[in-house]
């Protein structure tokens, strides 16, 4: 299939002046918002190139990512589909038997929508979508975003047309002839101008994140820091975005500690958030990762501990080598360990700047452009 109004392979050239072309295209991901926003960031460029791009984006049944999406003003589809990794064997069974509904409702998709291309983004709703796009003859892709390949996206390198890899060290992990390195697309909001501008600020605000979907010990360990930095007479400015399960213990543990801070369970205005803070304390996905990179911002790393193949701590060590993050490993964040490091950057601002800077080497905005570059050399 090519693009309609189109008999060549479009050139890079031939596409960028044919703004009126009509291209349909799948964007298949979810389970964590680190899926899905490097997708929206692909959507974004795809639509800046082709005026007339229809997009439709295929999840799982999570509530999240059909709000998320929304909000962004795309469609969604949903099939039944669910990741096996963390599951007892009963359950495990289960997510087996609904494959082949997915993949049927994953075949009805396409047939109906007649998509030009297909990408997966990763997380297990990209594999029916990506699979049956293959067999029907859709040129299919898939974007890899962190160090070690997960499952889905192992098995889908070897039918897909083209991979695309965040991080060099995943190429040995997926066999396939096509594996482009891109990086990760960051999610085009919080580049908004406001959110790239300085501002004057007499309180050292902290922001803290766990991922879309929070982190139950970081949110404990950053709670007891609070509470002794509070004790050594070190206020910051706190926004701490707890994951929706977790919101409502940890708003009480900061009422129970006698804390202050913005604590809200998901935050949607990423851009003012970044822009606030001094210093930012969260886990190492690589959405998180190359976000940090792009906007030059410092961090504390602490990766998640039971990522397949300790993939969070290799996609950490990106920064931390460069000189542009710190790392705590889960086994050993107290409140008192997080509290000293946060104490030693408050009292250093100048080393703050420098780690920023650093972090800043490893920027690839151009990581949805480029990806798109080879969609459309794909067609």
């Amino acid at each position: 299939m090519f693009l309609r109004e189109h008999k060549d392979p479009p050139r890079r050239d031939k596409a960028e002046n044919s703004v009126n072309t009509r291209l349909r295209c799948i964007i298949a991901g979810g389970g964590t918002g680190g899926h899905l926003f490097p997708g929206i960031a692909v959507a974004g460029e795809l639509k800046d190139r082709f005026k007339n791009a229809e997009i439709i984006f295929v999840t799982g049944r999570r509530p999240m990512e059909s709000e998320i999406l929304s909000g962004y003003g795309y469609c969604v589809k949903t099939i039944d589909v669910e990741g096996l990794k963390g599951r007892g064997l009963k359950k495990a069974i289960s997510v087996v038997f609904k494959l082949p509904k997915s993949f049927f409702q994953s075949y009805s998709v396409i047939r109906n929508f007649s998509p030009d291309s297909i990408i997966g983004m990763g997380g297990y709703s990209s594999g029916p979508i990506c699979l049956a796009g293959r067999i029907m003859g859709v040129p299919t892709a898939i974007h890899e975003q962190n160090s070690y390949p997960g499952l889905t996206n192992r098995l889908l390198a070897r039918f897909v047309d083209r991979v695309f890899i965040s991080f060099e060290e995943s190429r040995p992990h997926l066999k396939s002839k096509s594996i482009f390195l891109t990086g990760n697309p960051v999610r085009r909001e919080i580049f908004a101008e406001n959110a790239l501008k300085s501002t004057t600020r007499n309180a050292f605000t902290i922001l803290v994140m766990g991922g879309s979907q929070g982190a139950k010990a970081i949110n404990e360990a950053f709670a007891e820091a609070m509470e002794y930095l509070k004790g050594k007479a070190r206020i910051p400015d706190v926004i701490h975005q707890t994951g929706e399960t977790d919101y409502e213990r940890t708003l009480g543990d900061y009422k129970t500690r006698e804390i202050k801070g913005s604590v809200l369970p998901f935050i949607k205005d990423m851009a003012t958030a970044y822009q606030s803070a001094d210093l930012v304390v969260g886990r190492a996905g690589a959405s998180t990762i190359f976000e940090l990179a792009a906007l030059g911002k410092p961090s504390i790393l602490i990766p998640y501990p039971f990522a397949a193949n300790q993939h969070q701590k290799v996609n950490a060590l990106s920064l931390v080598r460069a000189g542009g993050a710190e790392m705590i490993f889960q086994t050993e964040l107290t409140g008192a360990v997080l509290a000293d490091m946060l104490m030693r950057y408050m009292d250093n601002r100048e080393a703050l700047k420098d780690m920023g800077k650093r972090a800043s080497t490893l920027a690839r905005r151009d990581a949805a452009k480029a990806i798109t570059e080879k969609l459309i050399e794909m067609l």
